[in-house]
């Protein structure tokens, strides 16, 4: 089925909001997913494949900063999604580059990473030059770059796979962001071992996905939409109920 981008952030805002985020972060979380899929990112399959840990995690578990100084932050994310994890570190990343020119800031134990792009976007918007780069451990090693220029909308991103892997490889499930006030910092292919470049996304590529999802609309998997009607329909429940126990006279006169 296809939709609106307004009708996929309108609903995904709700879905969140049954899975327990404050307003705030569900409209941002919903901003995230439909600005990907818009991008044909695969905003929707990257939730679709987070939903239940989404829905195992604690909404109290915040990030936590485990360093920092002038011009490098490390965050633990606890384990959870960048949803929930990834706003606290990207605002002090942005602080400190505007600061100190380039800051560094390295979230460690967060999953839906793919997701961390919409926030970006946010930031290249305020005038920040934004990478993240990420591994994928398992087999075959993948690497993914991120990259936004200040003001611009849309990233460059470059997909590859290192077919000799280092011997000093370790299980990675951080992500890594550099941002600078001044410098270009966009993804470039060089490497001392060899890889396969298994997907390249120019700015004007994109772009055109943009345009087309505005004029044709987004594509939605039937089966996720109704699943997310279904979270959607928890925060309308929980809105009556906390309404019926509301109504009635208060304890005081001018209640």
């Amino acid at each position: 089925m296809k939709v609106s981008h307004n009708e996929l952030q309108g609903l995904c805002r709700k879905a969140f909001l049954g899975m327990g985020f404050e307003e705030g972060d569900a409209a941002d979380a919903a901003d995230m997913v439909a600005w990907m899929q818009c991008l044909d990112l695969g905003g929707l399959a990257a939730l679709s494949r987070g939903l239940d840990y989404l829905l195992a995690e604690s909404s109290d578990a915040l990030p936590s900063v485990l360093y920092q100084d002038g011009d490098l932050a490390v965050l633990d994310g606890h384990g959870c999604s960048v949803l929930r994890s990834s706003s606290l570190a990207l605002e002090l990343g942005f602080a400190k580059a505007r600061a100190r020119g380039l800051a560094v800031i390295k979230i460690r134990h967060c999953h839906n990473r793919q997701l961390i792009m919409g926030y970006l976007a946010r930031l290249a918007g305020r005038g920040m030059n934004v990478t993240a780069f990420w591994r994928n451990a398992h087999e075959p090693l993948t690497e993914q770059v991120v990259g936004f220029r200040a003001n611009h909308s849309v990233p460059e991103i470059r997909i590859y796979t290192v077919a000799d892997v280092p011997e000093e490889n370790e299980p990675n499930d951080g992500i890594t962001l550099v941002m600078a006030n001044h410098v270009d910092l966009l993804p470039a292919m060089r490497s001392n071992y060899r890889y396969d470049l298994l997907a390249r996304h120019e700015e004007s590529d994109l772009l055109a996905c943009r345009d087309r999802a505005y004029l044709e609309g987004i594509e939605v998997d039937d089966t996720l939409w109704e699943r997310l009607k279904a979270l959607a329909t928890r925060m309308l429940v929980e809105a009556t109920d906390d309404s019926r126990q509301g109504a009635g006279a208060g304890t005081h006169d001018n209640d």
